[in-house]
């Protein structure tokens, strides 16, 4: 009898979180009940893991997950980060000076010794004071307000992120596919409808996530769930991919099937009915 070893690999906001950012009861007692039967789960993310690890801290995951669209792979069980992807410090000089240029103030992120810190030089707006205030108070993460983020891009440096307007962003996105080396995630927020712009190297993804997953724990398959322009590369990645009903058309588009929505628990109801180990 041959067995196939099989990971099962979700996204968190639209897709396995609800509309109200949280992973509902229904959900975790369906999927810890598979987990107790033996199937692998965790989850890639753009959250860091100050958000992530306490939204999830309900659910039985047993294998590493990915973390800010694959920038970090963290051990929930020894509290570690086992694989980040660092940006050339020289490179992360001409990302903040494309943000100078059309003046945004942006939080540029290193991990140093295990720990993540965000920096900043100014917040400026009401919806980078949100971001700020809303992380900081609820998962004590750590910000470091910063004369010029020049003086902090070094090589820990792994991620840079904006919110906002999609006018007021796309002219930075323009700008920074002139840069080498480098990779973005482009997309509207979830929640509140803004959108989002983050930056990182070009070895960090939730495919690239995958592909470490799948050969350091020697998976056969890997089946994923998804919603929103940043699964796209994880889809490509996965055997097969699954969308939930309130996917984007995009991703629906590629997916093998389509599962309820994030509100109606897609991802446990697609699992409990279809799940192999």
């Amino acid at each position: 009898m041959i067995i196939i070893k099989r990971l099962y690999i979700t996204d968190l906001d639209g897709t396995l979180l609800n509309s109200k950012g949280e992973v509902s009861e229904n959900t975790i007692k369906k999927i810890n009940s598979l987990t107790e039967k033996g199937i692998y789960f965790t989850f890639a993310t753009a959250r860091s893991v100050y958000s992530a690890k306490p939204i999830t801290a309900g659910l039985n995951i047993n294998i590493p997950y990915i973390l800010m669209n694959g920038v970090s792979i963290y051990d929930p069980v020894c509290n570690t980060y086992i694989k980040n992807e660092y940006i050339n410090p020289e490179i992360s000089a001409q990302i903040i000076e494309v943000f100078k240029e059309n003046n945004l103030k942006c939080f540029m992120y290193r991990i140093e010794n295990n720990i993540l810190t965000a920096y900043f030089t100014e917040i400026n707006s009401y919806v980078m004071r949100s971001f700020a205030e809303s992380r900081k108070n609820n998962y004590n993460k750590p910000f470091v307000q910063c004369s010029d983020l020049f003086d902090m891009a070094d090589d820990k440096t792994v991620y840079f992120t904006v919110t906002g307007d999609y006018e007021r962003l796309l002219p930075v996105k323009n700008a920074l596919s002139g840069i080498r080396d480098i990779d973005y995630a482009f997309y509207r927020d979830t929640y509140t409808g803004k959108y989002y712009l983050e930056i990182f190297s070009e070895n960090a993804s939730k495919a690239n996530g995958i592909k470490y997953l799948r050969n350091e724990y020697e998976f056969d398959e890997v089946i994923c769930f998804g919603d929103n322009l940043n699964d796209i590369k994880m889809f490509s990645e996965s055997d097969i991919k699954i969308a939930v009903g309130n996917a984007v058309p995009e991703l629906k588009e590629m997916a093998d099937f389509i599962t309820l929505e994030n509100d109606r628990d897609g991802v446990a109801e697609w699992l409990t009915q279809n799940y192999r180990r």
